[in-house]
This record gives structure tokens, C-alpha cells and sequence, in this order.
């Protein structure tokens, strides 16, 4: 069973992954509400959280947010509701909501597809730095 705190959303993502690192320590600088927690696809609680939203990684190479409320988002739903949480320029980015989401998510699976030829791979999953373990489900 499942057991996050209400008051958070967990983004689960590619920890391998470059870009979606860098994306994480973004949503972590921008987080100013303290909404967030982050664990890995690789991890032991991503898997448990993938498995229990029945998720198959091999069909859905995406970033995930699981509201522990009931609710989930994929792809670019994913990605446009977490800029939601931020201010300023950020909120423009909800212009995008107008976008069809197969259209929105032709996009997405592009970069995701190829990121890692393009912003490349880690051998292992990132380690947060003491100041950021908070942030990050273990």
C-alpha cells in the first residue's frame, strides 16, 4: 500500500536521464510551495507506484505525476501541470492546454525519444545532495 503524504504530488522520472535531471533540479528551484517530492522510474518506490497506477514503463517512456489523491499524468499533461504550480512567466506556458494532447504528446515522445542522444545518460540514477534528500522519496 501506498503511503505519501497528502499535501505532495510525486513526480516520477527517468533518473538516468539528463535532461529530465536537469529538469528536476528546475521543478526543485521553482517549487516554492514545497508541492513536489521526486523518485526515479528505476527506484523501488517508483516501480511500487508504477505498478500499483498499473503503468507500463515499455509503452509510456514518460515523466509521471502522481497525485497520491487518486489522479495521474502523463506526457506532456504531466509536464504542463507541474508548470502550472509555478509563477510568472510560467504561467504562459498554460497556453498549451489549447494544443490537442495527441498533438501535444507527438512532441513530447519526439524529445523523449530522443534525449538521450541529445542531452545524454548517466550511468546511474542521480544522488541528491544532502540539502535536497528531502525532496526525494527513498
Amino acid at each position: 500500500m501506498l503511503d505519501f503524504p497528502a499535501d505532495k504530488k510525486i513526480i516520477i522520472f527517468d533518473g538516468v536521464c539528463n535532461l529530465c535531471n536537469q529538469s528536476v533540479l528546475k521543478v526543485i528551484k521553482l517549487d516554492k510551495k514545497n508541492a513536489f517530492l521526486f523518485t526515479s522510474l528505476q527506484s523501488e518506490i517508483g516501480k511500487e507506484v508504477l505498478e500499483h497506477l498499473k503503468i507500463d514503463t515499455s509503452k509510456i517512456d514518460s515523466i509521471i505525476l502522481f497525485d497520491p489523491k487518486g489522479k495521474y499524468y502523463i506526457k506532456s499533461s504531466a509536464a504542463l501541470k507541474i508548470m502550472s504550480s509555478f509563477n510568472g512567466f510560467w504561467k504562459l506556458t498554460q497556453i498549451f492546454w489549447l494544443i490537442p494532447k495527441a498533438l501535444r504528446n507527438l512532441v513530447y515522445d519526439f524529445i523523449a525519444k530522443n534525449r538521450y542522444k541529445w542531452f545524454g545518460k548517466k550511468d546511474q540514477c542521480m544522488i541528491p545532495t544532502p540539502e535536497l534528500t528531502s525532496k526525494f522519496l527513498s
